[in-house]
């Protein structure tokens, strides 16, 4: 098992209902997370301890970070840059117009400097009515993969040629990666984890190449090897976590984000938790 340094913290007083998208802005040394259903993007100053409250006007799924102190949205109405100083949203594209049944999920800004941002069936049971798109920075959006249940799990490896993307109600993938072109393929299936093991959400690679994938129905993050072997599983002190992201100065503390559940049979509200790493992670990159 990796070495966890210390026990977790926990940095936020208020709840989350469903806290995800953490993502390290090395540049203001602080992370940005959101709760989806509040909706809200927040931004959490490790130092000091101060949340800043960014009220959104639609449900969030993501958040990434863009050019000029910028951030890259995806609200239930469509992909934003929003600009943190003046508050202001900026309409970039919406991939999923006529698809009244999805909202936007899981998205990160890729080595090719585009935001893929992935959708999902927005009731229950899941049906696969979601896909996985590339928005460029003059804002074109191509689909790219589709029939997922809800896109989740989006990281690459750590020389940006290896995509990770994860059907929550499915497997992880692994794709090859163009990063001139966006282009993906040779599709195969990373990993497979059941409910009991904890179905993959978020996820975060480190820079020895292992993928974090949080184990939203189990408590847990696991350790993944590139082969695909789960080389470690940790407890967290959360029933729902949502997404790992590496950051801090030295990129050696692990954030998590968690949703609210009554899985273990009493209220487990959503949290920020973090701990010390042995290993860092690998910087995210800017959109545009």
């Amino acid at each position: 098992m990796p070495d966890v340094q210390g026990s977790f913290s926990k940095h936020i007083s208020f709840e989350l209902v469903i806290g995800e998208s953490p993502v390290w802005d090395e540049d203001r040394q602080a992370l940005w997370f959101v709760d989806i259903l509040a909706p809200a993007i927040y931004m959490l100053d490790p130092q000091s301890g101060m949340v800043k409250t960014h009220p959104m006007p639609a449900s969030v799924g993501s958040v990434g970070l863009a050019d000029k102190g910028r951030l890259i949205v995806a609200l239930r109405s469509g992909v934003h840059l929003y600009d943190p100083q003046s508050r202001t949203l900026q309409f970039l594209v919406h991939p999923e117009p006529d698809v009244t049944v999805n909202r936007l999920n899981d998205g990160k800004v890729g080595p090719d400097g585009c935001f893929w941002v992935g959708s999902m069936h927005d009731s229950m049971p899941r049906a696969p009515t979601g896909s996985l798109y590339r928005i460029t920075p003059d804002g074109q959006c191509a689909r790219m993969l589709d029939g997922i249940h809800v896109s989740n799990g989006l990281a690459w490896s750590p020389d940006g040629a290896t995509m990770y993307h994860a059907d929550s109600r499915g497997s992880v993938r692994a794709f090859d990666f163009d990063a001139r072109s966006g282009q993906l393929s040779r599709q195969r299936v990373l990993v497979t984890l059941s409910e009991p093991q904890g179905l993959a959400d978020g996820a975060a690679v480190d820079v020895e190449g292992f993928y974090w994938s949080a184990g939203v129905t189990a408590g847990c993050i696991h350790q993944i090897a590139p082969d695909g072997s789960v080389v470690a599983s940790i407890a967290v002190p959360c029933h729902a976590p949502t997404m790992p992201c590496f950051g801090g100065r030295d990129l050696r503390t692990l954030f998590v984000t968690s949703l609210s559940t009554r899985r273990s049979g009493k209220p487990d509200p959503g949290t920020l938790i973090s701990c010390d790493m042995d290993v860092a992670g690998v910087p995210v990159g800017k959109f545009g």
